[in-house]
């Protein structure tokens, strides 16, 4: 047999040829689709471990609708009731009635009561009047804020013909705040439990919404007028607050007017302020050197520098000193000694802290011959 050589190597060529044309466009196509943009955009990313993540910051509560809670327990008479429950603002300016009738389709309402918009449970009582005695009556407490209204539980109760309690709601009157500082303030009031305990309270924050409420106080059943207050810490420097006081007994809740403060600055930690004052206990050879320095909240080092040269080119400077991180203006003072005598001397402190260095005004003084 025969074979033709010349024939087969060009069938060989072709063969080859086409192998590594297959090669290179598969190849082109790999590298073609690891760079594809719709692939990379669609890429499930891998889970990140929670422990290297930052945890997110719990947000403010934000207002929602008050929560209402009647009280199953009551204090009929033969014309009137006592009723109570408890309500919760929730952030929202809130107000509270009672409904009351003779079915338990209701239909009438008590007084409506404020009781501001922060977080706090508050009780809520009130005196219900004008009632038929031994008859069986229904009622609920409600509470409505911009959120929307909502109702308590429904109980019943039977008048009596036992004589109702004589007394009245008590007064409360809101006064000026007194020992403003950066963060605190003294809330003041005055109120007359009108002869029945009564609990008082102040509310409080950056809006007339208020928001905060102070500790609950109690007084006894008295008829004078008392002085009351509450000391509010962990306020914002530079910043205006509302407040108002509010009283409740048995007979009902009342609110006072609602007053403000701003308190005192600054706003944040700063260079210190200094004052250079008058030299004191001077004699031949020696004095002492005074002045005032505010740290501005950061802990600060203060001395003084004194020379016999007007432009205090070429000064003497006293121990550095400490202070601490307080917003206070403090006395200092540094005793100087081995000066010459009937010399005049200038004189000024000098404070420091992280923020910065200040100088204060020169002064002077003679020592005595």
């Amino acid at each position: 047999m025969r074979i033709n050589i010349k024939n087969m190597n060009k069938t060989l060529i072709i063969v080859i040829i086409c192998v590594g044309l297959l090669v290179v466009a598969g190849i082109g196509y790999a590298i073609w689709s690891s760079y594809n943009p719709s692939q990379v955009a669609t890429q499930t990313p891998t889970p990140t471990s929670t422990s290297d993540t930052n945890p997110t910051p719990t947000p403010n509560p934000q207002p929602s609708l008050p929560t209402v809670k009647t009280d199953p327990t009551f204090a009929p008479y033969i014309s009137t009731v006592v009723v109570k429950g408890t309500v919760n603002p929730n952030g929202a300016l809130t107000t509270y009635w009672f409904e009351y009738g003779t079915t338990s389709g209701l239909g009438t309402k008590t007084t409506t009561y404020l009781i501001g918009s922060g977080y706090t449970t508050l009780y809520t009582p009130a005196y219900v009047t004008g009632l038929l005695s031994n008859t069986n009556y229904y009622f609920r407490l409600s509470a409505q804020n911009s959120l929307g209204t909502v109702n308590g539980t429904t109980y019943s109760f039977k008048t009596s013909t036992t004589p109702p309690p004589s007394g009245t709601v008590p007064t409360a009157n809101t006064v000026a705040a007194t020992d403003i500082t950066r963060n605190a303030a003294n809330l003041q009031g005055k109120i007359n439990p009108n002869g029945d305990t009564t609990t008082y309270w102040f509310e409080y924050g950056t809006t007339s919404g208020l928001g905060a409420v102070s500790a609950y106080k109690t007084t006894d059943n008295t008829n004078l007028s008392l002085n009351v207050s509450a000391l509010i810490p962990s306020l914002q420097p530079l910043t205006k607050y509302y407040f108002r006081l509010n009283a409740q007994n048995q007979f009902g809740t009342v609110n006072g007017q609602i007053l403000n403060f701003v308190t005192d600055g600054p706003a944040a930690s700063s260079i210190p302020t200094v004052n250079t004052n008058s030299a004191t206990a001077i004699t031949s050879d020696s004095a002492k050197l005074n002045a005032k320095v505010n740290p501005n909240g950061v802990a600060t080092t203060y001395w003084f520098e004194y020379s016999d040269n007007s432009l205090l080119s070429l000064v003497s400077n006293t121990l550095e000193q400490s202070l601490s991180n307080n917003f206070s203006i403090t006395n200092v003072s540094t005793d100087i000694s081995n000066l010459n005598n009937d010399t005049k001397y200038y004189v000024r402190v000098v404070a420091k802290n992280q923020h910065g260095t200040v100088r204060g005004d020169v002064l002077s003084f003679t020592t005595k011959k």
